[in-house]
């Protein structure tokens, strides 16, 4: 009777795969789901004012769902999961630097709407794949800014004008791998690689999760 009581809340309480919903596994993203993941080739995405821009894989099916499922619909789970798809790439660049992972920031109100910033569990997830620290002290986002998908590049970076400041002296004198969920024209990239330049802050590599299908 007991083990039928036991059986009956495991298949209740059972997990889904937020892509498939399939209970197989028993896990927030099951292993299918995850293959199909579209990686880019270990290559520099692009370069923006001499940084490298590093894309793990394309904003498509799964990638999708992980992203927003974070981002939108307080997945946090799903948090391990996008750090672990952007390891898994990183591994593939044989980048030899010991890094601080600064995620992009969000503005005060925009996390305390949402109560957390996505990223910053995305950082502490590949942190602990990696052994890099973690550092969201370094630059704050101090402008309320925008929907960036709705813009155009020139509208992006009018958007993202005075956003974000740098506290230098909260840097841990390592280079700096920033990261962002998705790189569409670069815009935030470009602007907060500015406020460091002007900091004289040079040593910056930039990695996004995914950045739209061509």
């Amino acid at each position: 009777m007991k083990k039928l009581l036991f059986d009956l809340l495991d298949w209740i309480y059972k997990k889904k795969c937020y892509c498939c919903g399939s209970s197989k596994e028993s896990v927030p993203i099951c292993s299918n789901c995850y293959n199909t993941l579209d990686f880019n080739p270990p290559r520099v995405d692009r370069i923006i004012l001499n940084t490298d821009i590093y894309v793990a894989g394309q904003y498509d099916k799964s990638m999708q769902k992980i992203i927003r499922g974070l981002k939108y619909h307080n997945k946090k789970e799903l948090a391990y999961y996008q750090a672990k798809l952007m390891f898994d790439y990183f591994q593939t660049l044989n980048i030899n630097k010991n890094f601080q992972v600064v995620p992009v920031p969000l503005h005060k109100s925009r996390e305390k709407k949402r109560h957390y910033n996505h990223m910053e569990l995305v950082a502490d997830e590949f942190c602990k794949m990696s052994g890099f620290v973690k550092n969201t002290d370094l630059i704050k986002r101090i402008k309320q800014t925008k929907p960036q998908y709705k813009l155009s590049k020139i509208q992006r970076m009018d958007n993202l004008n005075g956003a974000f400041e740098v506290y230098k002296e909260k840097s841990r004198q390592l280079p700096i791998l920033l990261i962002d969920d998705i790189c569409t024209s670069g815009a935030t990239f470009e602007s907060i690689i500015e406020e460091f330049h002007k900091n004289e802050i040079t040593d910056i590599t930039c990695f996004a999760t995914s950045s739209p299908c061509s």
